[in-house]
C-alpha cells in the first residue's frame, strides 16, 4: 500500500485567486480613472499649466515605477508581500493628500513621482503573486484576471472623473483616489493571500546574480521586449494618439471620440479573460503569435480608414486583440523562471513594461510630428509582426 504522505498521493495543492489583491488592483484603476481626465484641468486651474507642464505628469509617475519595479521584486519574500503592497498604497494614499494641498509644482511633480514608486510596490508583487501558482495550467487566467480588474475600475472611474471635479471640487479626484487607496490597503491586509509556492529561497535580497540568471531562462528577454512593445503602443498609439486621429482623419466630435475610445476599452477587457483561457489550453506561444498578427493587421490598417462606422468596429477590434496577448507574456515568464527567481524576473519585467510607458509617447508623439500621424500606427504594427516572427523562432529552436 502506498504512503498517504508519498508524492503519488499528495494532493496537488490549489491555487485561490487573491481577492484582496484583485481587489486593490480594482480599487487603484478606479482612482486612476477618476483622476486621469480631471489632472490636466486640475493643473491648468491651480498652476496655470502649459501643455508641456501637463505632458511632463506622466512621464514623472512612469519613472517612480521604472526606479522601483525591480528592488521591489527583491525585496519582496525578504520584507513581505502583504507589507509590501499595503506600503505602497499607503504611500500613493499620502501622495494624493499631499498632491490636493501643495501649492507648488516642483513639490507637485515630487509627489507623483513618489506615487509611482507606490504602485510599482503594489502592481510587482500583485503580479508575482498571480503567477506563482503550483501548476501553470491556470496561470493565463490568473494574469487576465488581475488585468481585468485594473481595466475595469479605469473604465468605470473614469465615467465619474469629470462630475467629482465639477460637482464637489477640484481636488476631490486627488482624496477619491487616496480614499480608495486606504480601502484597498484594508483589502490587502485582510485579506488571504496564496502560499508561495518556493522550492529554494534567493541567495541575498540584492544579489545581482539573480537577475542575470532570470534573464538567461529561455523565454525572459524575449518576453520583457514584448511587454515593452505591447505598452509602448497602447501608451503612445491608442492613448495619445488615435483619439487626435478620430478627429483630424474621422472628422469627429468630442463626444463620439470618447465613445469609440471606450469601445476600445470594453474590447480589451471582453478579450482578457479569453486570450488566457486560451493560452491555459494550447500553449502561451501558439496563441501569442497569431494573436501578434491579428493586432499588426488591424492596427496597421488603420491608417487607411476614415469612415467613422469602420474607425468603431476597428477601436473595438483592436482592443480585442490588445487585451487578448496582453496577458500572456507575463504567464509565460510564469511558466519557465523557477519559483525563487520569480520575483525578480516580474520586476525585471514590469521595469521593461514601465520604459515602454515612458519612450512610447516620446518616440510615437515625435514620429508624428515629423512624418504624419499615420506614421506611429504603421510603426506598431511593424514592430507587432517582427515580435511575432522571433516568437516563431523560437518555437522552431526548441
Amino acid at each position: 500500500m502506498t504512503s498517504a504522505s508519498s508524492p503519488q498521493t499528495e494532493p496537488r495543492p490549489r491555487w485561490q485567486a487573491p481577492l484582496g489583491v484583485l481587489a486593490g488592483a480594482f480599487l487603484f484603476n478606479l482612482g486612476q480613472g477618476v483622476l486621469r481626465p480631471t489632472l490636466p484641468l486640475y493643473l491648468q486651474a491651480v498652476f496655470s499649466a502649459n501643455y508641456r507642464m501637463v505632458t511632463v505628469i506622466p512621464v514623472v509617475f512612469g519613472t517612480g515605477k521604472w526606479v522601483a519595479s525591480l528592488p521591489t521584486g527583491y525585496l519582496l519574500d525578504r520584507v513581505g508581500r502583504r507589507r509590501l503592497m499595503v506600503g505602497g498604497l499607503i504611500l500613493i494614499a499620502l501622495g494624493d493628500i499631499g498632491s490636493a494641498l501643495t501649492s507648488g509644482y516642483a513639490i507637485f511633480l515630487s509627489l507623483r513621482a513618489l506615487a509611482g514608486v507606490g504602485w510599482a510596490a503594489f502592481s510587482t508583487v500583485a503580479t508575482t503573486t498571480m503567477v506563482d501558482q503550483p501548476a501553470s495550467r491556470g496561470r493565463g487566467r490568473a494574469v487576465s484576471l488581475l488585468l481585468m480588474s485594473e481595466t475595469l475600475g479605469l473604465l468605470l472611474g473614469s465615467s465619474a472623473g469629470g462630475w467629482l471635479y465639477q460637482g464637489v471640487s477640484v481636488a476631490s479626484p486627488f482624496l477619491f483616489e487616496a480614499a480608495c487607496m486606504l480601502v484597498a490597503a484594508v483589502a490587502v491586509g485582510g485579506g488571504a493571500l496564496p502560499t508561495a509556492s518556493r522550492s529554494a529561497e534567493p541567495r541575498g535580497p540584492r544579489d545581482p546574480r539573480l537577475l542575470a540568471e532570470a534573464l538567461r531562462v529561455p523565454g525572459v528577454l524575449l518576453m520583457g521586449l514584448t511587454n515593452a512593445a505591447l505598452i509602448a503602443i497602447q501608451t503612445g498609439v491608442l492613448v495619445f494618439l488615435f483619439p487626435l486621429y478620430l478627429v483630424n482623419r474621422g472628422g469627429l466630435g468630442p463626444e463620439p471620440v470618447g465613445l469609440l475610445v471606450s469601445l476600445s476599452v470594453l474590447g480589451r477587457l471582453l478579450a482578457l479573460w479569453l486570450g488566457g483561457s486560451v493560452s491555459d489550453r494550447w500553449g502561451r506561444l501558439r496563441v501569442l503569435i497569431p494573436g501578434l498578427l491579428g493586432y499588426a493587421t488591424l492596427l496597421g490598417s488603420v491608417a487607411f480608414l476614415t469612415h467613422p462606422m469602420a474607425l468603431g468596429l476597428w477601436s473595438l477590434a483592436i482592443g480585442g486583440t490588445a487585451g487578448f496577448v496582453a496577458a500572456l507574456p507575463t504567464a509565460l515568464i510564469g511558466d519557465q523562471v523557477p519559483p525563487a527567481l520569480q520575483g525578480v524576473a516580474i520586476g525585471w519585467l514590469r521595469t521593461m513594461t514601465d520604459s515602454g510607458q515612458i519612450l512610447g509617447p516620446l518616440v510615437m508623439g515625435a514620429l508624428a510630428d515629423a512624418v504624419d500621424l499615420s506614421t506611429p500606427f504603421l510603426l506598431g504594427a511593424a514592430l507587432l509582426v517582427a515580435i511575432a516572427w522571433r516568437c516563431r523562432i523560437s518555437v522552431s529552436t526548441r
